[in-house]
């Protein structure tokens, strides 16, 4: 479980709705339960996503944001750079490589060994192909992230529709008995919907598209490591040295120590 990501998001949650409470009494909490103001608000940028993104995607992205939030599932650098390690000592053995993909738990690691496998694209050409791939899965998966992200800017306007909307409602009936009396909390309740927009936007949307978009760098960088895994499993290089290459791409604090990994020589 990202234990830091849940009590940030609870964070964000409670600073709301500690300035909500500071600001109105108890009475007046009714007013933010604005049935029209909501559905004006979340239809709409429903609606707005079902036609630029498609709501099946976006089952799929918030589906990838809540794995990530609850289970905390993130790339496990130092298991892959293990797991890349013994795979090139057990080709150096040679073991069959389509044992060895089968006991990978990454799946470009297992694609890219069933690749080199299949001998038909070999060599430096094998690297181009895994190369582009990962180019263009961290271009599709950045893409996916900022479309989802530009969904923020919906839910303000559909709140700022519903504002004018109460105001329009508002004026019109300024002419009747007691119509002074009814300006402020009828001001009141228009906002709700621009407070709703605002809410929609900048604590659900935005985050979650930030988390998706480092999501997506964290897994471009882990297909990179495996490319140069895969080059070097290739080139049947000593595993030691394999396991010091993908040691270069993390910080100091995330390598491998290669001498607590067993049955590598």
């Amino acid at each position: 479980m990202n234990i830091f990501a849940i009590l940030g998001f609870v964070a964000i949650v409670s600073v709301m709705c500690g300035g909500v409470i500071t600001t109105i009494s108890p009475k007046e909490y009714h007013l933010f339960l604005d049935v029209p103001a909501l559905f004006l608000v979340i239809g709409g940028t429903l609606g707005v996503a079902a036609f630029t993104v498609q709501l099946d995607r976006v089952g799929v992205l918030l589906k990838a944001f809540f794995i990530r939030l609850i289970k905390g599932k993130r790339v496990n650098q130092q298991n892959l750079v293990r797991e890349v390690m013994i795979a090139a000592e057990s080709y150096r053995k040679g073991e069959n490589l389509i044992e060895i993909a089968n006991k990978c738990t990454d799946h470009f690691l297992k694609e890219g060994l069933i690749l080199f496998n299949d001998n038909i694209i070999k060599g430096d050409e094998l690297i181009d192909v895994l190369s582009d791939r990962v180019k263009n899965m961290n271009a599709h998966y950045l893409e996916e992230a900022s479309r989802f992200k530009n969904l923020a800017k919906f839910p303000p306007a559909y709140g700022l529709m519903g504002t004018v909307l109460g105001m329009i409602a508002l004026l019109s009936n300024l002419g009747g008995a007691d119509a002074m009396k009814m300006i402020g909390p009828a001001m009141g309740t228009c906002l709700v919907a621009t407070f709703m927009g605002i809410v929609t936007a900048n604590v659900f949307i935005l985050p979650i598209g930030d988390s998706l978009a480092d999501n997506a760098k964290e897994i471009h960088q882990k297909n990179k490591m495996i490319v140069e895994g895969v080059r070097l499993i290739t080139l049947k290089t000593n595993p030691i040295i394999v396991a010091e290459r993908l040691n270069s791409f993390l910080l100091p604090n995330e390598r491998l120590d290669w001498k607590v990994v067993a049955n590598v020589q």
